[in-house]
């Protein structure tokens, strides 16, 4: 469940003024790619050295603006880049060598990609003479990564980088945000070349509409006073165009639903009086049904996803569409809109508030009393919830909600992918943006904790908790190591039920209870034994502390708070709480893939009828 963004409004490459000369010096293509790096105010890069990119770490020993953090992975690298951009607001960066180095960054790209996060991969390439020979460690990434970023480079030329350099940061940060990567040759890296700044960026086919139409602004204005059941279907553009404060401008003066996307938590505070909740797969019922029954959805920096939609041809039957959006791509791509806007969201948002107040001063005013009666009805009957487990054990939703009340004041959580995830954006109140990292389009296991690396990275004096299940967390854990090197004191709390808990749910509602390839605490056969010494395979806690940080563990729901609270304490290493959970407990709501939203179930067999609307 996820969309894709409106405009962007990220740093651009500082500009000199009329005082300051252009830059021109003597160097290396190295040399150069890292003044570059400076010029255009990177800050932070995570990756790993490696033949074809080696003239690069040399000046980079020297530099006294941009940090390395040397990763274990180089899929932890591209992750940490997209966590550091999603919670700072500026482009992440990340770097790795030729062939392996470079394949494994196609992860992090893709996922960057599908969240549309502003993130440049700088990777090696063997010399140009070689390339297309198979030489060692040859790889295309370029060919490879075509169709997972926004655009992406070769340089075989010393004197493109900086050009380049400039040109792909001022690419992945404007419009619809995404990854650019840059491949540079090795003997590019090697070669004698004039480092000059500020470039010239040729880039004629660029050029990103931000301004909306007036007319289908004032449009949208009207259909909006004209509705009887509105809902704001708010996606994570909003949130990419630094526009929750227009955003919340535009509710509060219209009175409408505002439905947050799983990529637009924090967009519009959870705790609002008008906040329906979140919609799709396994949103709340009050959001999904509301969407379903609405006789307008106004689309904001969201693409309509198919966990959003659920079956694409039942999707909101009654209701006419306002779609905005920077890319004009994603405007009728999955549903047909009334009303297209293409344009920046906060551009659209702002002048969608002057519009909706002409509207006002008209006599023209909407009335949603009877549908705010038929919502809060639905949010009354079928709230979110869930029950304790009956032996004793620890509850992962109860968990990660007190992971949420306990932590500090602005706390950013990421979460991997699976029932935790979903238990962390059901349960956890974010009533700020950017509190709220997760792999939304990709589904990416091993997301969490490589993000909040990055994201603690960008913003050191902030509280970061990663939520990981045990599945997700054993794929890109090695990364802790990193934290622990680098003084990044990350939390990671593990809903450690033994079992990848999403694919078991799935396995349990429709594959006949058949638990194939799921378990992960033994292995097969009746001699195996789910525990060793007392604990799952592996222990947490050993390996948290073999890898430097602090590890707790947590099986009795009476000592939760306190380990929580222990864990919140510890400041100057990252900390590992092992959470031993009940491996049955499920994620409800839920919407069966391929079926209509109609058929949201709010608990296992308990399905509501609402009924049909009238036009």
């Amino acid at each position: 469940m996820t969309e894709q963004a409106t405009g962007a409004h990220h740093p651009q490459p500082r500009a000199r003024n009329a005082a300051q000369q252009p830059i021109t010096e003597q160097v290396t293509g190295a040399q150069s790619l890292i003044r570059s790096l400076e010029e255009v105010g990177a800050d932070t890069v995570f990756g790993i050295p490696g033949g074809a990119i080696l003239p690069a770490y040399d000046p980079m020993f020297d530099s006294q603006r941009v940090r390395h953090i040397l990763v274990r992975h180089e899929q932890g690298a591209g992750h940490a880049a997209t966590g550091y951009a999603q919670a700072t607001g500026k482009v992440g960066v990340c770097m790795a060598t030729s062939g392996p180095g470079a394949t494994n960054l196609v992860t992090p790209i893709a996922d960057a990609h599908l969240d549309s996060v502003p993130i440049v991969a700088i990777t090696g390439q063997v010399a140009s003479k070689s390339i297309g020979t198979d030489a060692f460690q040859e790889a295309d990434i370029v060919g490879i990564t075509m169709p997972i970023t926004k655009h992406n480079f070769l340089v075989t030329d010393a004197a493109d980088i900086p050009r380049t350099i400039a040109e792909a940061f001022h690419i992945a940060s404007t419009g619809r945000p995404g990854p650019v990567l840059v491949d540079i040759a090795k003997d590019a890296l090697q070669a004698q070349t004039t480092f000059s700044w500020p470039p010239v960026s040729d880039l004629p086919g660029y050029r990103p509409v931000t301004k909306p139409h007036a007319k289908q602004i004032r449009e949208a204005a009207r259909l909006l006073t004209q509705a009887k059941r509105p809902v704001l279907y708010v996606g994570g553009g909003v949130l990419k165009a630094r526009a929750t404060e227009e955003l919340r401008i535009l509710a509060e003066l219209t009175g409408a639903p505002v439905a947050t996307t799983l990529m637009a938590l924090g967009a519009f505070p959870d705790t609002h009086r008008q906040h329906v909740g979140m919609p799709g797969m396994h949103g709340s019922v009050s959001a999904v049904t509301a969407m379903q029954k609405a006789d307008l959805l106004v689309a904001l920096g969201a693409r309509f996803d198919d966990r959003v939609t659920g079956k694409t041809d039942t999707f909101a039957p009654y209701a006419k569409i306002v779609h905005a959006d920077i890319d004009p791509a994603e405007i009728g791509k999955i549903r047909a809109a009334d009303v297209p806007i293409v344009g920046d969201a906060r551009e659209v948002l702002a002048d969608l508030i002057v519009a909706v107040q002409a509207e006002h001063e008209a006599g023209h005013r909407g009335d949603y009393a009877d549908w705010w009666r038929q919502i809060d009805s639905w949010r009354e009957t079928y709230p979110l919830g869930y029950d304790l487990p009956e032996d004793g054990s620890l509850s992962p939703q109860q968990v990660i909600e007190r992971i949420g009340q306990l932590a500090p004041k602005d706390t950013v959580f990421a979460a991997g992918v699976g029932q935790h995830q979903m238990w962390a954006s059901q349960y956890i109140r974010y009533d700020k943006p950017y509190t709220w990292l997760n792999s939304g389009g990709a589904g990416t296991m091993g997301y969490a904790v490589p993000a909040a690396m990055g994201a603690k990275a960008g913003k050191p004096d902030t509280t970061v908790w990663a939520i990981d299940g045990d599945g997700c967390f054993q794929m890109t854990n090695q990364e802790l190591v990193t934290c622990a090197l680098n003084g990044i004191p990350i939390k990671v709390g593990i809903i450690n039920n033994g079992a990848l808990g999403m694919v078991r749910q799935w396995q349990t509602l429709f594959y006949n209870e058949r638990y194939s390839n799921t378990v992960l605490h033994s292995g097969p056969g009746e001699g195996a034994k789910p525990a060793l010494n007392g604990t799952r395979t592996p222990d947490f806690v050993k390996l948290a502390e073999a890898m430097g940080c602090v590890g707790l563990r947590c099986e009795d729901p009476a000592d939760l708070d306190a380990v929580i609270e222990k864990a919140n304490a510890i400041n100057d290493r990252p900390v590992v709480v092992d959470f031993i959970c009940h491996e049955d407990a499920m994620v409800w709501p839920m919407v069966a893939a391929g079926t209509s939203n109609d058929e949201v179930m709010a608990a296992r067999g308990v399905r509501p009828d609402f009924g049909d609307m009238d036009d």
